[in-house]
């Protein structure tokens, strides 16, 4: 058993949380302390069990009006798959046009998210 302590980034409150872990091969959360309210638990739960995260990142972009296009996952993914995710990223070269929502990427390293453009690049020439 251990304790890990947090500061809740769910709302503004940002609450000090202590969570009790049982530290087998699989954390598992047996006590939550210090939310105020549900979601903090939730999301401390989630922090310890399976934590989750986007990414944001860019990607280049041929025969643009900007070279780089800022791209983000549509979803979380879990923290253990980002750098599967970005070694996928890393290999996406665009050609312009791009518009923002475009999907880049879809499912990268098996996720259940898309890969999308954030920022439009209009074609030159």
């Amino acid at each position: 058993m251990s304790t890990r302590e947090f500061t809740c980034v769910v709302c503004p409150n940002g609450c000090s949380i202590v969570v009790d872990v049982d530290n087998d091969e699989t954390p598992v959360v047996t006590r939550v302390q210090g939310n105020v309210c549900k979601r903090g638990e939730s999301w401390a739960r989630q922090e310890v069990e399976n934590p989750m995260r986007t990414i944001a990142s860019s990607v280049p972009v041929c025969c643009g009006d900007f070279p780089l296009a800022s791209v983000r996952t549509s979803r979380p993914i879990p923290l253990a798959k980002i750098r599967e995710v970005m070694d996928e990223i890393r290999k996406v070269s665009l050609e312009a046009p791009v518009e923002i929502g475009d999907v880049v990427l879809p499912a990268p390293a098996g996720c259940d998210t898309e890969v999308i453009a954030t920022r439009r690049v209009r074609k030159v020439g």
